[in-house]
């Protein structure tokens, strides 16, 4: 998504002003359509399906006697809405609950529903957890082979699908790295991520997948549109019968987000990262 195109159509990159009372209008959606263009991918007729998954640490309110309530927070947005919602939005969004007094945490997570379902074009699933409830969960670490102490010769850093290539085996894996990097589109700042690729075909030879994914170092792209140009990167050079891209970024302002997409139904399993 081009900078021109954000400085067009979105108040980001300007000074902005902390707001800390409640403030849906803060949210800034943005079409999905606009990067999927660039990818040759028809939105009524998508190669995948997935879900965004948004993991929110630092959520506060105040009850109605005025203490404050604390809370993690986990959003899933569907592949299939209209629209992404910009992170930094997010996050101001978020901070506007801290001065506003609700009766429950029901009706905090029913307002969050309605506003982020309204901004996404699509229904929100909301989830308030308590830090205890969180522990509970626990931290896992990714499963399959892990790419990241094969010998590769890198020198592109931005996305080149050509780096992709296949073997003479059928396999059915599931291989990561640790060492993705992207750029935030909006501030440049870098965007840190786990990115597991699970698939059923061809094998993919593993120095050529890292050294693709090591590829998108200087790329400016939304965590979303990464997931998505991945998959179809692999989809359409590798040819597998099967494939899922699962990209668990790191949080930055109290936020992460992993999105998935897949040609096959089932939702990989979800549970927060040691790096999370």
């Amino acid at each position: 998504m081009s900078n021109d195109y954000l400085a067009e159509h979105t108040t980001l990159g300007q000074a902005t002003e902390n707001i800390y009372t409640y403030t849906p209008s803060l949210l800034c959606p943005i079409p999905r359509t606009v990067a999927r263009q660039e990818l040759g991918l028809d939105g009524l007729s998508l190669p995948f399906n997935g879900t965004d998954i948004w993991t929110a640490y630092e959520v506060s309110w105040l009850g109605q006697s005025g203490k404050p309530e604390i809370a993690i927070a986990e959003f899933k947005l569907p592949a299939t809405s209209a629209n992404i919602i910009e992170s930094k939005s997010f996050k101001m969004y978020l901070n506007s609950f801290n001065l506003t007094r609700f009766d429950s945490w029901a009706e905090v997570s029913e307002v969050m529903t309605k506003d982020l379902s309204a901004a996404a074009g699509a229904p929100v699933w909301v989830t308030l957890l308590t830090p205890a409830q969180m522990q509970r969960a626990g931290v896992t670490t990714p499963k399959g082979v892990c790419l990241d102490d094969l010998d590769i010769n890198a020198e592109v850093y931005m996305p080149e699908p050509s780096l992709l290539s296949t073997l003479d085996e059928v396999v059915a894996e599931e291989v990561y790295s640790d060492l993705f990097r992207s750029c935030c589109p909006v501030t440049g700042q870098p965007d840190w991520a786990t990115v597991s690729v699970i698939y059923k075909g061809s094998k993919i030879d593993h120095q050529s997948l890292l050294s693709y994914l090591v590829s998108f170092r200087d790329k400016a792209e939304f965590h979303e549109q990464c997931a998505e140009r991945i998959f179809t990167d692999i989809n359409q050079h590798c040819q597998p019968q099967e494939l899922t891209v699962f990209a668990r970024f790191l949080r930055r302002g109290g936020l992460d987000i992993n999105p998935w997409r897949s040609n096959v139904r089932e939702a990989p399993l979800f549970q927060r990262l040691s790096r999370q």
